[in-house]
């Protein structure tokens, strides 16, 4: 590694990596992925992940430096770094109010993702319309906290942009297989979501064949979103 370098431990479908390649984009940051299978975990992983999760990200020192290379982990913790030591504009508020309120969205967002998460994985009718009114009833929730737009808090892009972008990409997918409703009561969540996707730091986020890896990942799964989009499509 070279004086300063990042390397981004990653898995190609995990979300919350998705966050950290946002803000490294956004930053101008040069940095690595390394992408593992968290199902054939490296020796080496384990090793330096407290958690065994993914992201990390191994902060390069100076060779003759005192210390081994850093290591971060939790997507929080990697986001909240990389915007106080990266250059470039800061992604959080200036204003401490304001930037509690953000970080209380950042949770929101991570609480969505458990519930897409509960969708992707169900396997019956009952629990898969559970989850759909359950995403879409939160997803009203984030359309009485937006402002004028694009992003979430107006013309500047911030910490919450990245971490909703994410969640929004899942229903990219989804959206293939059947139609989840989960939008229509919510437009200006809608136009965020259109925004977001155009976004350059959004886009790259994801390796080409994320569509893919996501539908392979419902198929092992035996998700009743795809039973339910053949069965629309029949």
């Amino acid at each position: 590694m070279t004086l300063n370098s990042l390397t981004l431990v990653s898995h190609p479908l995990c979300p919350y990596v998705q966050r950290a390649a946002i803000v490294l984009a956004e930053k101008g940051a040069n940095f690595e992925r390394r992408y593992i299978d968290l199902a054939d975990k490296p020796a080496w992983f384990d090793a330096i992940s407290p958690l065994g999760k993914v992201p990390l990200l191994i902060i390069g020192r100076a060779p003759n430096h005192a210390y081994d290379d850093a290591v971060l982990f939790e997507s929080a913790v990697i986001c909240e770094y990389l915007d106080e030591t990266q250059p470039g504009r800061r992604m959080h508020p200036a204003d401490p109010l304001e930037r509690a309120r953000h970080r209380g969205w950042i949770e929101f967002g991570s609480s969505l993702l458990n519930e897409i998460w509960k969708l992707e994985t169900a396997t019956d009718a009952a629990t898969h319309h559970a989850q759909r009114k359950t995403i879409a009833e939160r997803f009203k929730v984030v359309e009485r906290a937006l402002e004028t737009g694009p992003w979430f808090a107006g013309r500047a892009f911030s910490m919450v942009d990245a971490v909703f972008a994410p969640v929004f990409r899942y229903f990219d997918v989804f959206d293939e297989i059947t139609d989840l409703q989960v939008f229509d009561d919510t437009p200006k969540v809608r136009a965020w979501r259109r925004a977001l996707a155009q976004r350059p730091s959004v886009i790259d986020a994801v390796s080409a064949d994320y569509p893919q890896q996501l539908r392979a990942f419902l198929s092992v799964h035996n998700a009743w979103l795809l039973r339910e989009g053949a069965e629309t499509r029949a």
